[in-house]
């Protein structure tokens, strides 16, 4: 049997299993008392339906991987990706365009295959919790949009990068990581001003209080900020969230309207001084150096295998090409992006820290961030006590315990 078939299978079912032992020890971890920290915002009921949403959402998810694991494992043996790549050879000539045919193939093939489960995940667990709000046009709008986007941008840079493996020899992957690292920093600028707006409204946050206060503590900060945005997320889900986006001058702060309907204004400034606190101890900085040399790393590796007859005879295909080693190393690649991925995790926590404590020190009122963090958490239904093994593989944040332990600890209360 081919070597790379054998790798590749063990990979596949390999991190499935993985998958399976981490969430089955996270619902094993699962309290059935209302953590003392909580017992003041979390009613009994309300926290066993939390546990009810994490059953329901890890039942779903495991359903969903192992449907495609057996998917994709099929389309491996039985020459699925050979099928396509013949269409794509009998419609076009030349490795660009037929890898734009491959590519947006097997991207409608994946859609195809996707869209029944996150039609299930929206209008029935969701809505069973209460937090689905996505009409069926607006599912339907959402997802023709993100392919068109994918179908330009991500077209675009598939291309460029083709076109770099096929001309630049043995410097193609340099050439490629930069295209990679200017695509994202575009992407960066630009998704705040014509991508997110195809999703939601981002209306500029009217003057009043709120406003004021947020004004305020970022000018004690000397924190510009080019807007302050409401938007509209109750359009789809009851959750609450608050995020900045873009760069420098072209930061914007946006403001779930749901978020702002159930916190008080110190609770919304202590979370915007949490983001403003990611911004000044130049974690975002830090986080995009980072993504790019992970970039570099995957196209450094990525050059030992374009057109490998070896990688090639796993997937059944009769011709080699660029296009299709692109896809094909995506699963060689797949243990290293998992550490990469831990690490990132692991980064990622200790920034929400740092965060925390640049917040509780420049804002001075802990109590109002532990609060809001509070409400998020019972708003969304998150899991207080999740598995270590969990978190270590798949927490960007610390859990929220963890995080109001550690404020309190730095601000001596």
């Amino acid at each position: 049997m081919n070597i790379y078939l054998i790798v590749i299978l063990v990979i596949l079912i390999g991190h499935f299993c993985l998958e399976l032992m981490i969430e089955m020890l996270n619902l094993q971890a699962i309290s059935t008392k209302v953590p003392e920290e909580f017992e003041d915002t979390y009613d009994p009921e309300k926290y066993r339906k939390s546990q009810d949403y994490l059953k329901a959402t890890t039942k779903f998810h495991l359903i969903r991987e192992g449907f495609t694991l057996t998917l994709t494992t099929a389309f491996i043996v039985l020459g699925g990706f050979n099928v396509i790549d013949r269409l794509a050879r009998g419609i076009a000539q030349g490795e660009i365009v037929t890898g734009l045919i491959f590519a947006g193939v097997l991207m409608g093939v994946s859609l195809l295959t996707t869209i029944p489960f996150s039609y299930y995940s929206t209008f029935v667990i969701e809505e069973k919790f209460g937090f689905n709000k996505t009409s069926q046009k607006t599912f339907i709008l959402d997802i023709l949009k993100s392919v068109l986007l994918s179908v330009v941008l991500g077209g675009i840079l598939y291309a460029l990068i083709i076109w770099f493996f096929e001309k630049a020899g043995a410097l193609a992957w340099i050439y490629a990581w930069g295209a990679v690292t200017l695509f994202q920093l575009f992407i960066t600028f630009l998704a705040p001003v014509m991508i997110l707006p195809l999703f939601n409204k981002f209306i500029p946050l009217e003057d009043s209080v709120l406003k004021q206060a947020i004004e305020n503590y970022a000018k004690t900060q000397r924190f510009q900020i080019q807007g302050i945005f409401k938007m509209d997320g109750s359009r789809r889900s009851t959750k609450t969230n608050a995020f900045f986006t873009g760069f420098g001058k072209y930061r914007r702060i946006a403001l779930f309207d749901t978020l702002i309907e159930r916190h008080t204004i110190d609770e919304l400034v202590s979370v915007l001084a949490h983001e403003i606190g990611h911004c000044q101890l130049r974690h975002v900085t830090k986080m995009v150096v980072w993504s790019i040399i992970n970039a570099g790393l995957m196209f450094f590796l990525m050059g030992f295998f374009i057109d490998n007859a070896g990688l090639f005879s796993a997937f059944r295909m009769e011709e080699t090409s660029i296009y299709a080693s692109l896809f094909f190393f995506g699963f060689l690649y797949t243990p290293v992006s998992l550490v990469l991925s831990v690490i990132t995790n692991n980064i990622s926590r200790h920034h929400e820290y740092q965060a925390d404590q640049f917040a509780v020190r420049t804002y001075q009122k802990p109590e109002a961030m532990i609060m809001a963090l509070k409400k998020l958490s019972v708003d969304n239904l998150s899991n207080l006590t999740p598995h270590p093994l969990k978190v270590f593989f798949d927490y960007s944040h610390p859990t929220v315990l963890k995080r109001i332990e550690r404020m309190r600890e730095f601000h001596g209360s």
